[in-house]
């Protein structure tokens, strides 16, 4: 069974930080495991803009249910207006387990820049 859900966030503002805080029904971030994403300008892409995991702290576990994907401001300041897109992956399992999670984030040029 397949189970799609939409949910609107925010947008990533090209040159700024970008937090976004996951939240699963159940215990699908369990302690002992480690994940990855890759960021794209469109699925097919061959390009990886930046590569977000547990390992370089880009994607913070806080609880079973809960997790923060970062991208660094040295990421955003380098995308162009539009969208990108991501999935996640458990990446401590082999082979990798795909989590089903997909994400299209838009990109908005913010009015204030280069502080």
């Amino acid at each position: 069974m397949t189970t799609i859900t939409l949910t609107e966030g925010p947008a990533v503002l090209v040159g700024y930080e970008y937090r976004l805080q996951l939240e699963a029904e159940g215990a699908l971030f369990p302690d002992e495991a480690r994940f990855a994403a890759q960021l794209r300008g469109k699925v097919n892409d061959e390009t990886v803009l930046a590569t977000l995991s547990s390992e370089s702290g880009t994607i913070l576990r806080r609880s079973d249910n809960t997790m923060d994907l970062i991208i660094p401001e040295t990421v955003t300041g380098a995308l162009a207006p539009g969208s990108v897109v991501l999935d996640l992956v458990r990446s401590d399992l082999v082979p990798p387990l795909h989590m089903n999670v997909f994400l299209e984030i838009p990109v908005l040029l913010p009015v204030t820049r280069g502080l």
